[in-house]
């Protein structure tokens, strides 16, 4: 066991070394940087000319964009990653890793009770279709889940919005607080609440585009598992549906789940992009957004590294978590 847990570590080092050269050479080869950005109005101006640009360029680091120049910028900053600093945000005037730790937290927080939203619906769901194969109840929810998989979050997004925000007013169109309501400091009941009203519409969707494809995923290994031989036999000594269902062939549809929830990390830290723009939530995948489209080199990569880490954590975690759900499975 312990030789199998020292091999999976070192790979995963490997990984992370390979991904994180990729991300450098990739955010470093981008057409346009914070630099250019920002200056490109005090050059059309002439407050400013090209080898200010430079200057600033060297300053930074981001002057010599060659093989060899990348390459030894790369060094350094694998060095500095490796102690802990992931460089300073332009855009946002601080540390890269003092803007994680400050924005991941909402992005966890609506992350998470969708997930758990997701399970305790989807799982359920994809065992009752799969005893019930072909009947009235498998085509409904197969259909329903079909749609939600489908659909773009941004159209998703833009449909709740316009029904439950626009036309009915029961819920918050944008934003984490009312603007027209005042809160004493002092009342974190209230401001609670109110935050936790406007993430209802947000977790909404990211419940309903995940539910369908856990839930098919479910369904599909469930059929595998009812129709393998032990599972006559269980039935054949006369033991309760029940028991077959949920003693004997869930335990063994557990095994692919937890592949497919290998992601978990990621998802659950790396934040909802799309969905956190058009909600206009201040979480880790609206200020990954923010930075992306103002060049901010030094963000862009270290959130990246950030999603690689916790890819590859999750990729670990779910190896040994088949000694959890099946312990046929010895690691050697």
């Amino acid at each position: 066991m312990w030789k199998y847990l020292v091999k999976r570590i070192l790979l995963a080092i490997l990984i992370l070394f390979g991904v994180s050269a990729l991300i450098y050479m990739l955010s470093m080869l981008l057409p346009g940087d914070y630099i250019d950005i920002q200056t490109s109005a005090a050059l059309q101006s002439g407050a400013m000319t090209l080898e200010d640009v430079q200057r600033l360029k060297e300053l930074y680091g981001l002057a010599d964009k060659s093989f060899a120049g990348i390459m030894k910028s790369y060094y350094s900053w694998l060095l500095s990653t490796l102690k802990g600093d992931l460089g300073f945000s332009f855009l946002y005037g601080k540390p890269v890793t003092e803007v994680l730790s400050e924005y991941v937290w909402m992005s966890f927080i609506i992350a998470f009770i969708s997930y758990v939203l997701q399970i305790i619906i989807a799982i359920p769901m994809g065992i009752k279709a799969a005893v019930r194969q072909y009947g009235i109840y498998d085509y409904i929810v197969s259909v329903f889940a079909m749609m939600g998989a489908s659909l773009p979050s941004f159209f998703l997004s833009a449909l709740l919005m316009n029904v439950f925000a626009i036309k009915l007013g029961i819920l918050p169109l944008q934003g984490l607080t009312s603007a027209t309501i005042l809160f004493a400091r002092d009342d974190y009941v209230g401001i609670f609440l109110d935050k936790a009203w406007h993430l209802i519409l947000p977790i909404t969707v990211l419940t309903l585009l995940n539910v369908g494809g856990t839930m098919r995923y479910t369904r599909t290994n469930m059929l595998e598992v009812l129709n393998s031989d032990y599972i006559r036999t269980a039935r054949a000594k006369g033991l309760s549906e029940k028991t077959v269902v949920y003693k004997h062939a869930f335990r063994n549809t557990m095994i692919p789940l937890v592949t497919s929830l290998s992601g978990m990390l990621p998802g659950l830290f790396g934040g909802a992009m799309i969905t956190e723009t058009v909600f206009a939530l201040p979480g880790i995948g609206y200020m990954a957004y923010r930075a992306t489209r103002q060049g901010d080199i030094p963000f862009i990569m270290g959130y990246n590294m950030f999603l690689a880490i916790l890819t590859v954590a999750g990729m670990l975690i779910s190896d040994f978590m088949y000694m959890v759900v099946d312990p046929r499975v010895k690691l050697s």
